[in-house]
């Protein structure tokens, strides 16, 4: 990619549905929200909810914008915090976009991120082949520590002699440096593994060893398109943190068409503070829960209080000269909640399914045949997992 070819993906980045009131050099020009397009959780009765997605790239690696492009658009979808995640050894743009310094991308999104409520953690992507995959490393504190290339290939600014020569040095050093700077770390799109045979996350003898010696600690259960139920299930049987992330080259708008109701997967993360501190603090004690298209994917400890965060009875009522009740249910969350009621009365439906709406009052109707003082509302929320085979329950109550 040439530099005209970077400032024509960055016009069009400013043209289409981020729009920016004023450009000024490298920071991130302040675009007009759009509350529909908002990521938009509620905190919980312990913790603040946070927004946060960890792996992105710009053309610093193999991506297709400028760093502060990044910036403008976690603004512009709500998010407390992004990491740019460019690969280290893998450098498609090399040719055209020189540069010696593996930290740039970051220092040029945080200071376009200046003034914004938008965090920018420093990370980078440590890339090899199977069965060791890509690893992000995010709170490190200088990425250049985390790639050697030896000879003339470490000046070369052809791709694929450097990126032959990156490659050459043991992942497991790249590991350890980034350890060595207090990183948190991360398996990317482990459903990569063994597509040439069953497509199905296994957890390869690489990564055991570093979970066990406390340099791997997490998981992305989401990334980009797709969903991996297995890796969910090894998040569960190896205690890791679980992760969700957009992995975008290209726009987020192209990518993930937010005007037409799509968003990024993120993680939503359960912090004392905004802080970057405090979303570190929370990675590492594994608080968080994935949010992918409709699903919301997490351990019953974290998923169940942004359940009772999420949805409450805000009044009932008998029908005139009747015992059939009108419940009202607020939703606070950006989850279209697909409710099964799993109670012992009947309801005013063609069935016990209904769905809840993101951000709206739903009326549901039920008939306890008697008048009685108090509505308990047991709901199986389908479109939540605590394991890759359950969904997420929530009683909901109130008195009459």
């Amino acid at each position: 990619m040439n530099i005209f070819t970077v400032n024509y993906v960055c016009l069009v980045a400013l043209t289409t549905s981020l729009s920016f009131s004023a450009v000024a050099h490298e920071q991130a020009e302040t675009p007009t929200l759009l509350s529909d397009r908002l990521i938009a959780f509620p905190d919980t009765a312990n913790y603040q909810t946070l927004t946060v997605d960890l792996h992105t790239h710009s053309v610093f690696s193999d991506g297709h914008v400028w760093p502060n492009i990044r910036v403008s658009e976690a603004q512009q979808d709500g998010l407390d915090a992004v990491a740019i995640t460019e690969h280290l050894e893998y450098q498609p743009h090399l040719t055209d976009i020189p540069h010696k310094d593996r930290n740039r991308a970051y220092q040029i999104a945080a200071e376009a991120a200046e003034g914004s409520n938008v965090i920018v953690l420093r990370g980078s992507e440590i890339t090899r082949e199977e069965p060791v995959g890509h690893i992000n490393a995010i709170f490190i504190n200088d990425a250049n520590r985390l790639l050697y290339v030896e000879g003339a290939a470490k000046t070369s600014d052809d791709p694929r002699i450097f990126g032959h020569a990156a490659i050459q040095w043991p992942a497991q050093n790249a590991v350890e440096a980034a350890h060595k700077q207090g990183a948190f770390m991360f398996w990317n799109h482990p459903n990569w593994s063994n597509r040439k045979t069953s497509g199905i996350t296994k957890m390869p003898s690489f990564h055991q060893k570093n979970v066990k010696n406390g340099l791997l600690h997490g998981i992305e259960v989401a990334n980009s398109k797709w969903y991996a139920e297995a890796a969910f299930q090894t998040a569960l049987d190896y205690n890791l943190t679980l992760i969700g992330t957009s992995d975008v080259h290209d726009l987020i708008d192209w990518d993930y068409t937010p005007h037409q109701g799509g968003h990024r997967p993120v993680t939503l993360i359960f912090a004392k503070e905004k802080s970057a501190d405090s979303i570190k603090e929370a990675l590492f004690a594994r608080r968080t829960v994935v949010w992918f298209k409709n699903l919301l994917i997490g351990r019953e400890i974290d998923l169940s209080p942004l359940l009772k965060a999420s949805l409450e009875i805000t009044d009932m009522r008998y029908q005139p000269g009747t015992v059939i009740v009108e419940i009202d249910i607020k939703n606070r969350s950006d989850a279209n909640f697909e409710a099964r009621y799993d109670g012992p009365h009947s309801l005013g439906l063609t069935s016990d399914r209904f769905v809840i709406e993101a951000h709206k009052t739903t009326t549901i109707e039920i008939k306890p045949g008697a008048r009685i003082d108090n509505i308990q509302l047991p709901l199986i929320l389908e479109n939540t997992l605590v394991d890759p085979n359950t969904h997420g329950k929530i009683t909901l109550s109130a008195n009459l």
